[in-house]
């Protein structure tokens, strides 16, 4: 990977065990700026653990996690996502509910909070602050097409646009990287189209750099620029696209030979 473009993560050894399981070990990557890559392997190798320790849901055993330069090994959660890491999770976690403008003004208070017992007193800052994140948010929505569902309940939704809901409230954090835990799990072809289209148009409106967990090779191989394939804990491979999908080790490991039967066909 070229070192001139600068990483925005960086992880060294890093090593994840759970009594005498080992889920990630040492573990070694680099994601450049403003890149869109992919994290790969079969149930269980280990990548949504990678996420979890990414954004301190996890204390990592051994190794450094580095974000901008800066180790970010063991911050908590509410820390990683002040820093600028916002991620989504496998199985879509919308405030039920709510309203889709809620849902992304709670995550705007990341940035602009609001205290519980400010609301009640009806302070005139405490007002302008909030008018403020509904500006915000109500602007976050505009642009990814989700202004005129703002009132709509966020479980009412059609999936598609409730993973796009997920991914937008994610974004209100004012995020420098991405991570998205499976985003197309569930959806249909023209909506899993629409979602490939719309992390390109994310990552180059908003700067950001994305990393993706995800099991629809098309999605995968459609817009990741770098891949990195996980077997129990263990990096096996890593590079483009069109080296990942006719890597033999991937193939029996994951992809298998009905896929690159695909693939070559």
């Amino acid at each position: 990977m070229n070192d001139s473009i600068g990483s925005t993560l960086k992880l060294e050894g890093l090593t994840m065990k759970f009594g005498g399981l080992t889920a990630v070990n040492d573990l070694s990557l680099e994601v450049p700026k403003g890149s869109i890559v992919g994290l790969i392997g079969p149930n269980g190798a280990g990548k949504t653990t990678v996420f979890n320790v990414i954004t301190g849901f996890y204390q990592p055993t051994a190794g450094k996690i580095l974000f901008r330069g800066m180790d970010i090994s063991g911050k908590q959660p509410h820390e990683v996502c002040s820093l600028g890491i916002a991620r989504t999770f496998q199985n879509i976690r919308l405030f039920v509910n709510e309203t889709v403008l809620q849902n992304v003004m709670v995550a705007c208070n990341v940035r602009m909070p609001v205290k519980w017992w400010e609301p009640p007193l009806l302070l005139p800052s405490t007002l302008k602050k909030e008018h403020m994140i509904k500006d915000k948010a109500m602007d976050l929505l505009r642009k990814v097409g989700l202004e005129h569902l703002a009132d709509e309940v966020a479980t009412s939704l059609p999936y598609g646009q409730q993973r796009r809901l997920e991914i937008a409230r994610a974004m209100a954090t004012d995020p420098e990287m991405l991570l998205l835990d499976e985003p197309a799990a569930g959806m249909n072809p023209r909506e899993t189209r629409e979602l490939m289209e719309f992390i390109k148009e994310i990552r180059d409106v908003f700067g950001l750099t994305i990393m993706l967990i995800e099991h629809d090779m098309r999605v995968v191989m459609g817009i990741c620029e770098h891949i990195w394939v996980l077997d129990y804990g263990i990096l096996i491979a890593e590079g483009p696209p069109s080296f990942i999908q006719s890597n033999e080790r991937v193939i029996e490991a994951y992809l298998g030979e009905e896929y690159a039967r695909y693939v070559n066909s």
